[in-house]
């Protein structure tokens, strides 16, 4: 049995950490070293504070070697797999080759270290070296990321900052075109669900105009096509909210709206029109607008006819800041994709 003396200090302090330390286990140590200074038996404490007598040795042992300060540390055993050894390896191999499948991995892992596990222990395992399961995304073929950091740096960064002080009113501009025909999305079902697809290609097109700081949107609709003439549509009705800042518009590149006609409109109505780089619908952000419309009105679901299928885009964009406002605030953010940094799979 080990002998230990406690001084009427040390008996207070046990007594107290009892049952005031935060930690539970703590609480169970300083319990059976009060239980000893109290001239109780090994068994009696093994008994009263429900702990087997190996442990009431341990206990008694840190306490020797660290006093009560030496009770309050936690000692967790985390069993260590076997491919932590190879943890360097498979983060690189993974970086350079990242799997389609838990099965793909599986085999990448047994081919690399000799070691077979479970489907479910190598998700796991996956999920600990850092790796999700994500969607892969595209980089156009053709963008130039260079262009694309410069123009951001020197020309729409600078707008935006003065659109956050409000001395510039800044919009995205882009055309919509929602073709009536099957939007296929997920469902979490029992068995596989099909919709019904559409007869005929019509379609409702949505010219808009989305402001920065406010997400107001203005726009032009129709069921024929885009044209020069919309676009100057639309630049009169966001000249006539009569705003008392300059105003600046984000387009693309499209022919409708890089024209003389729309250039001569802007420049009557005293708009900017400041051109994004080919190929970076990442930096219009009215392109998420579009993305979330489709989500919530067309993704899965069927319209017996084209004014139905009108209908539920135009009650979603009118909702825009009422019912979704709250989202949308959350989506339309003034952070833009960068391609710069961006992990591109090889060919």
């Amino acid at each position: 049995m080990i002998k230990i003396e406690f001084s009427e200090e040390e008996k207070k302090m046990l007594e107290y950490e009892r049952f005031h330390h935060p930690h539970p286990r703590v609480q169970r140590k300083m319990e059976v070293l009060w239980l000893k200074s109290q001239g109780i038996s090994h068994r009696q404490i093994s008994q009263l504070a429900k702990v087997s007598s190996t442990t009431v040795t341990n206990y008694l042992e840190e306490y020797v070697k660290g006093g009560i300060e030496g009770l309050k540390t936690i000692h967790f055993r985390r069993p260590q797999s076997d491919l932590c050894a190879h943890q360097n390896t498979l983060e690189a191999y993974f970086k350079e080759n990242p799997p389609a499948s838990v099965k793909e991995a599986m085999d990448a892992i047994e081919k690399l270290t000799g070691i077979r596990r479970s489907p479910n222990r190598i998700r796991v395992y996956l999920h600990r070296l850092g790796l999700n399961f994500r969607k892969i995304g595209m980089i156009p073929a053709k963008v130039d990321i260079d262009k694309q950091e410069s123009f951001q740096n020197s020309e729409l960064e600078p707008k935006l900052t003065e659109a956050k002080n409000g001395n510039r009113a800044v919009f995205f501009v882009d055309a919509a075109h929602f073709v009536l025909n099957p939007f296929l999305g997920m469902v979490w079902c029992f068995v596989r669900l099909f919709i019904r697809a559409p007869a005929g290609r019509q379609r409702f097109n949505v010219l808009g105009a989305l402001h920065a700081i406010t997400h107001e949107l203005v726009m032009v609709t129709n069921d024929t096509y885009i044209t020069a003439s919309t676009v100057c549509e639309l630049l009169i009705k966001i000249s006539a909210m009569q705003l008392q800042v300059p105003i600046t518009l984000i387009l693309d590149n499209a022919r409708y709206q890089k024209c003389r006609l729309v250039a001569d409109c802007a420049k009557s109505l005293n708009i900017e029109l400041l051109y994004l780089p080919p190929y970076s619908p990442n930096l219009n952000l009215v392109e998420r607008l579009w993305k979330f419309v489709k989500q919530k009105k067309l993704y899965s679901k069927y319209y017996n006819n084209f004014n139905d299928f009108k209908q539920a885009i135009s009650t979603c964009l009118a909702e825009t800041h009422t019912i979704y406002k709250k989202e949308l605030d959350s989506l339309l953010t003034l952070k833009f994709q960068s391609f710069k940094k961006s992990k591109i799979m090889a060919g």
